[in-house]
């Protein structure tokens, strides 16, 4: 039964069923019962019973917040963080946000993945607008959020030059965008600097982008509906990526304003606050790849700055007023059960982060085509897929609560569990979810059978099961200086030691094919890493970087590896023509 009480609505007497579904989810609790333990008290947080008067200033020198109108505002209630209520019977289904158009509160927002439009292709590219437009017709406090990426990287207009990051791709992008007929913004991702034969520099790239798209700065910050806040951040390197120019990557001035803009829109004033990158953050737990992005290095915001990656997940940990932050980059649909994770005892905050995936056939890796659209009001929001595959059609994925205690019977344990929460989410099961691991990145976990303890001398000795050359998970474990490597399909990773989010290849397949692993003490306090063969007397020692991390940092500049295959094609066709044309000229 639900009582409605003067702070919030309290579930009494939750079943087993509901109960289970609850912890299912990650939900942190609050025990309820007769005589609350101290500890029980003290982790409960306080409902808030008042908002402070909003501030509308600029927040930085560089931009500035735009609020919708002041009038709004007293339709507002005391606090954002409702209660959700639940009548606990046996019979319940999983809740959904009762969402009505005509409140105040309610707002829609229309995400969209990787565009990488070509001219010459858009037939799919209208069609998804189309598609949401028909969400978006009639809906309230709507905006639109591209998440970058936004022309095609080839040569779409026969002048032997990549077509993203030109002139002629922003123009047509913000045509395109323009007939949504509805306001948005975009973040820069990894190929909207890329027009490296019109402009000279990142900068003068950068101009462009932001002049053409009417951008001030590559960030933004958009009040859409009462104290609910739309933040993005986007990249603004390519030539000068000291490795990968496919590293999204986010310059410090706008990271040191992303961290003030959070801050001055606390939880504790009732502000709700969605962020959006063009990857997504170390600590998503997302879906990546480890045959394309892993090994590349370029999962991550900032993936080669061991500092500033790590900053977003701070700041993320540190402020409960980031409910969602919605990431594109690695062109998967929203068929996965980790396409969305949820916040729960796991150092993710309050935040569900949130794949979104790609409108064109010729960008999917795998076969969908989705976009994402969200709905909300003061209760929570709910996160929709839009399927393009199938006519536009509209897909609940997860409906997320604002909340500030949450009460279970006294029967369950919680012993471990953060007990602390400000949402109650939900997970929408469906028929389209694919379970097929063959896109995963394996994530360790504590508890998966595979941790190594003490890692001392052979890992995988004659006659033992494991075999780091295979595409299984075999084990992980921490060297001596903190770093954390495991196997996994046929390879040695690094991961993250905060987060355990894949970082890069350490050692490759080839070099792992019958070769035994080893962990030997050097002498000095730390320990070393070692393959060798059965059949000769040679080792090899895996030196760490000079940064004391270990995966290979391999992949080049994009453009300095496009100059030297110009250059290569070019002597390949002087050759050819001094040699005669039906020769085979080898670079």
């Amino acid at each position: 039964d639900a009582v409605r009480s003067s702070t919030c609505i309290q579930l009494l007497k939750p079943t087993v069923k509901m109960a289970t579904a609850m912890l299912s989810t990650a939900l942190p609790v609050v025990i309820k019962g007769t005589t609350p333990s101290r500890s029980t008290k003290a982790s409960a947080i306080a409902r808030q019973t008042a908002r402070a008067h909003v501030k509308s200033a600029a927040l930085s020198s560089r931009v500035s917040v735009n609020h919708i109108g002041r009038q709004q505002r007293s339709a507002i209630h005391a606090s954002r963080a409702r209660a959700l209520t639940v009548h606990a019977k046996e019979s319940d289904e999983t809740p959904s946000l009762d969402w009505d158009p005509k409140d105040p509160t309610a707002y829609t927002i229309g995400i969209l993945g990787d565009l990488h439009v070509d001219p010459r292709d858009l037939e799919h590219t209208m069609m998804g607008r189309e598609h949401m437009k028909v969400h978006l017709k009639d809906a309230p406090n709507k905006f639109v959020v591209s998440l970058g990426d936004l022309g095609e990287s080839k040569d779409c207009t026969e002048t032997k030059q990549l077509y993203a990051g030109t002139t002629e791709c922003f123009n047509v992008v913000k045509e395109y965008l323009d007939g949504f007929e509805t306001p948005f913004d975009i973040v820069g991702g990894n190929h909207d600097l890329e027009g490296i034969d019109e402009f000279l520099t990142d900068k003068d790239n950068l101009e462009a982008y932001l002049r053409i798209m009417g951008k001030k700065t590559p960030q933004f910050a958009h009040e859409i509906a009462p104290k609910v806040l739309l933040v993005g951040v986007g990249s603004t390197v390519f030539r000068d990526a000291p490795f990968t120019s496919h590293e999204v990557f986010v310059d410090a001035e706008q990271l040191a304003w992303f961290e003030k803009t959070i801050e001055a829109h606390p939880a504790s004033d009732g502000w709700v606050v969605f962020c959006f990158s063009h990857a997504p953050i170390i600590g998503s737990a997302l879906r990546v790849l480890q045959e394309c992005h892993v090994v590349n290095g370029c999962c991550w915001l900032n993936h080669n700055d061991k500092v500033s990656s790590q900053k977003f997940i701070q700041i993320v940990r540190a402020n409960s007023n980031i409910k969602a932050w919605f990431s594109g980059h690695f062109h998967l649909s929203h068929d996965y059960e980790d396409s969305i994770t949820f916040p729960g005892g796991n150092k993710r905050g309050s935040c569900v982060f949130a794949q979104t995936g790609v409108m064109t056939a010729r960008s999917t890796r795998d076969g969908k085509r989705h976009s994402r659209f969200v709905r909300g009001n003061e209760n929570g929001f709910e996160i929709c897929t839009v399927d393009h595959g199938k006519g536009g059609v509209l897909r609940l994925d997860a409906t997320v609560f604002y909340q500030d205690e949450c009460l279970v019977g006294e029967d369950f344990n919680t012993e471990g569990m953060n007990t602390s929460c400000s949402v109650l989410h939900f997970a929408h099961p469906h028929e389209d979810y694919d379970h097929d691991q063959w896109f995963s990145a394996y994530t360790p976990e504590m508890d998966d059978g595979c941790y190594l303890p003490d890692p001392k001398g052979v890992l995988n000795p004659v006659g033992g099961d494991k075999n780091f050359a295979s595409r299984d998970a075999v084990c992980w474990w921490h060297m001596k200086d903190g770093a954390v490597l495991g196997g996994h399909n046929g390879m040695i990773i690094e991961y993250d030691p905060s987060t355990l989010a894949p970082l890069g290849m350490v050692v490759s397949r080839d070099e792992l094919e019958n070769r035994r692993v080893a962990v030997i003490d050097d002498g000095y306090g730390t320990d070393a890493l070692a393959l060798y063969d059965d059949d000769t007397n040679d080792i090899t020692v895996v030196q760490p970087n000079e940064d004391g991390s270990y995966w290979r940092k391999v992949v080049r500049n994009k453009i300095h590896r496009t100059r030297e295959m110009r250059k290569m094609a070019a002597a390949k066709a002087w050759l050819s023509g001094q040699r005669g044309g039906d020769r085979s000229i080898n670079v």
